[in-house]
């Protein structure tokens, strides 16, 4: 199975991750990329590409989380904001929650299959669960309860954080439903999310991720 992938930043900055996110339906991005670079992304993971902010702020990777059937979103986000969401993807569940902590893409990992959320997001467990309409599980990822952040999944793979242990890593496993791997992005960010944007048709870089980087996603993002 080819790789399909494109190593790019937005105006500058090689942490695309944090400016949106994608799934086997669609892509959501805060930031308008160049005319080329929208062309070649809508390519490469094959789904249309959607631009709007959420809050205000181009960066709506740090404040929503989803999969190809629903979207957990900041309580931040504005009425103009979420009605445009809903029109955009009517038919995927769009959910608020309303926590303390806003950055949901750092605090909330999933893939068609399964979530991750970290211990403090218990509580929301079951309303997390309709929203994505999938299994949800508390843990973390390299210690770290930041597990949107410190990894990054598809419904072919998931690439951790470096320090991610093995008992960490086979959970997620038997929680997505898929491979998972450690490694790092960007030249040597263990912050996955970070420097990826990803589905199960292709992978978006950052542009200075390494090669030997480039390899272990390869690995991690393809179907055997």
């Amino acid at each position: 199975m080819p790789f399909h992938f494109l190593k790019t930043a937005f105006g500058g900055d090689p942490n695309i991750g944090l400016y949106g996110f994608a799934t086997d339906k669609f892509c959501l991005l805060g930031c308008e990329p160049l005319a080329k670079v929208k062309k070649r992304m809508a390519e490469v993971l094959n789904v249309p590409i959607f631009n709007l902010p959420i809050f205000g702020s181009d960066l709506i990777g740090l404040f929503m989380s989803g999969n190809s059937k629903g979207i957990v979103v900041t309580k931040l986000v504005e009425k103009e904001e979420l009605a445009k969401l809903k029109a955009v993807l009517p038919d995927v569940n769009i959910f608020v929650l309303k926590t303390l902590s806003t950055a949901l893409g750092n605090l909330v990992l999933c893939n068609d299959n399964g979530c991750l959320i970290p211990e403090k997001f218990s509580e929301h467990s079951r309303e997390i669960a309709d929203a994505l309409d999938c299994e949800v599980a508390v843990g973390a990822v390299a210690g770290l309860e930041l597990v949107g952040s410190a990894a990054c999944a598809s419904n072919l793979g998931c690439l951790c954080h470096h320090e991610t242990g093995e008992d960490e890593a086979k959970a997620l496993e038997g929680l997505l439903k898929v491979k998972v791997d450690v490694g790092t992005v960007g030249c040597g960010c263990p912050f996955i999310k970070s420097g990826l944007i990803v589905n199960s048709n292709g992978v978006i870089i950052s542009d200075c991720s390494t090669g030997p980087e480039l390899g272990r996603i390869a690995e991690v993002f393809t179907r055997d």
